[in-house]
């Protein structure tokens, strides 16, 4: 029975569960999930108005917001629950955790696809925001209050803001490069660069001959012969 076993992941994943009829009665993310498995079977055979009151209901009783249309796996764990909004295209694997004010979201106002896709096993530390229609891999960890906004591969810890893999199966990812500024673009070289570069092009374009003489090493027409190739001074 698909909410028997719900329970029993709930009992399972919080040390904090006394037994199978604790989380039946008293977990209010529980409640969310029975109330969305009724809701979503109305959403199915499109007595949308019903669904729809289905969900607020439980809204109003849990604080947990899931939209009826939302496809859910099989023990998803929504612990404390409190300020959880899950949106009408989002898909959500078997075996998740997600924590008290997370928000599947999703971006603009076109139809169609517009919320994440969350793969088996994976945990949503608490305040995150997953928003728009990428990927989520399996066996993910994202932190408390990080900002998601691009597909996650398998086995990954994300963090941040925006959110950033730090983590590959337990394997550090590094991001020291990005932080040394002896490698990073200089954007006034960049915008000197382009402005030369006009220059040059105005007097060809006069018939005077162009100066390159007096360009600085940071913009040599052999390297950087087009604004756009500017954009690559580091």
């Amino acid at each position: 029975m698909g909410f028997l076993y719900d329970a029993k992941q709930i009992k399972k994943r919080d040390p904090a569960a006394r037994g199978i009829l604790g989380v039946i009665f008293l977990y209010p993310g529980f409640h969310a999930l029975i109330y969305h498995r009724i809701g979503h079977f109305f959403y199915r055979i499109k007595l949308f108005s019903i669904a729809r009151w289905v969900s607020q209901t439980a809204r109003f009783f849990t604080g947990i917001e899931i939209h009826p249309g939302a496809n859910i796996g099989k023990g998803l764990f929504l612990d404390h629950g409190m300020g959880i909004v899950i949106g009408e295209t989002a898909v959500i694997g078997d075996n998740c955790t997600i924590y008290h004010g997370v928000t599947l979201g999703g971006t603009g106002h076109d139809k169609g696809k517009r919320h994440p896709t969350i793969g088996n096993n994976v945990l949503i530390g608490a305040g995150a925001k997953l928003l728009g229609p990428f990927t989520v891999g399996n066996n993910v960890m994202i932190g408390a209050n990080a900002v998601v906004l691009t597909d996650i591969p398998d086995k990954a810890t994300v963090v941040g803001i925006p959110g950033k893999v730090v983590r590959i199966d337990g394997k550090p990812i590094s991001h020291a490069q990005e932080l040394d500024h002896a490698v990073t673009a200089d954007p006034v070289e960049q915008e000197i660069c382009k402005l030369l570069h006009r220059v040059m092009a105005l007097e060809k374009a006069s018939g005077v001959s162009p100066q390159q003489k007096h360009l600085p090493t940071m913009c040599d027409p052999d390297k950087y012969d087009s604004e756009e190739n500017c954009n690559r001074l580091s």
